[in-house]
């Protein structure tokens, strides 16, 4: 019964961590890079009366889809490689009707799933994570959102260490061809000056945080992976390691997590229904753990080199059913 990846050709080396998992178990899998359909890969679904007919053709060779077993939904980006020289509106035709083949494909499938878009969608709310959070004990930092100018300065009297600002939805900025990621930046007293363009987009403001560490505890089913990193060691990495984190990457170590907080990140984990999670943590001077976020399809693949964590073989035997996981409804 094969597994099922829904990645991109582009991915980084992660997928062939768990392909290569997958297959020391002695189980088949099919890697399905959505940015070569409908180009490159043959989808075709066919409903008849009394039978029907479901497969994918790619160099692979033809996957009949209703003999897998289980799906990780890794990353998408369905149609990428239409040709950009289309007229416009008969790409965007053509990316939409590909997206909707492909999904709907996805959708119909009775197979087990890390995770369901459903749930990954639901659980990307950060709004609702601190509030789940909250609820189960677990510290979060003082958090305001908003555009209005006036409660930003109230917040920012009553952050006695500072506040920083950070977005809610992930995105970047294109500069001369080049990506340019917006990460987590202190907010200065003249920042405070001027928030008229609060009016044109809402941010999101925390209180500034001491930090010891950073972790970046990973969940997988019922397992629970925790590295940290000593961020306050470079100055461009103070607010947001990742300014540095190509440079940083030797850095992380294996981390002991309290188990009180590894068990309220289950029952996190648990509210979500979701068997895999990046978690973003502070580890305060004081040793406190302070919650900042889940991402449920985040980055792992430099955690499997350094501190070398089987995340990858974990999330295998999650797929494969041979290690606890919660159950798709």
């Amino acid at each position: 019964m094969p597994v099922l990846i829904i990645t991109k050709s582009d991915d980084n080396e992660c997928v062939e961590f768990v392909i290569e998992a997958i297959e020391e178990r002695g189980e088949q899998v099919f890697r399905l890079d959505t940015d070569r359909f409908p180009t490159e890969i043959k989808l075709v679904a066919e409903y008849g009366r009394s039978s029907k007919r479901l497969s994918l053709v790619s160099e692979q060779g033809e996957l009949n889809l209703e003999d897998v077993s289980a799906i990780w939904h890794r990353r998408l980006n369905i149609g990428g490689k239409l040709p950009d020289t289309m007229d416009r509106q008969i790409r965007n035709a053509s990316l939409g009707e590909s997206r909707a083949t492909l999904m709907g494909m996805l959708a119909s499938l009775n197979a087990f799933r890390v995770d369901p878009v459903q749930r990954i969608r639901h659980a990307e709310n950060k709004q609702l994570q601190l509030q789940v959070a909250r609820e189960l004990d677990i510290e979060i930092p003082r958090t305001l959102i908003t555009n209005d100018p006036e409660s930003v300065l109230e917040f920012a009297q009553v952050c006695e260490n500072g506040i920083i600002t950070k977005m809610l939805s992930s995105f970047a900025v294109y500069e001369n061809g080049q990506e340019r990621v917006v990460f987590t930046n202190p907010v200065k007293r003249e920042d405070l000056e001027d928030l008229t363009g609060l009016r044109l987009c809402p941010m999101t403001f925390q209180e500034m945080v001491p930090k010891a560490l950073e972790l970046r505890v990973t969940v997988v089913g019922r397992e629970v992976f925790s590295a940290s990193i000593d961020s306050q060691s470079r100055e461009r990495a103070v607010h947001d390691w990742r300014r540095d984190g190509l440079e940083m990457i030797e850095e992380w170590k294996p981390y002991d997590l309290p188990v009180e907080i590894k068990e309220r990140l289950l029952r996190l984990m648990d509210y979500f229904g979701l068997n895999y999670g990046a978690i973003d943590i502070i580890v305060t001077p004081d040793h406190r753990h302070i919650f900042l976020e889940v991402n449920p399809a985040g980055e792992f693949f430099w955690l499997e080199r350094y501190p070398g964590l089987p995340i990858s073989k974990a999330l295998a035997d999650v797929l494969l059913g041979r290690a606890a996981r919660r159950e798709n409804a």
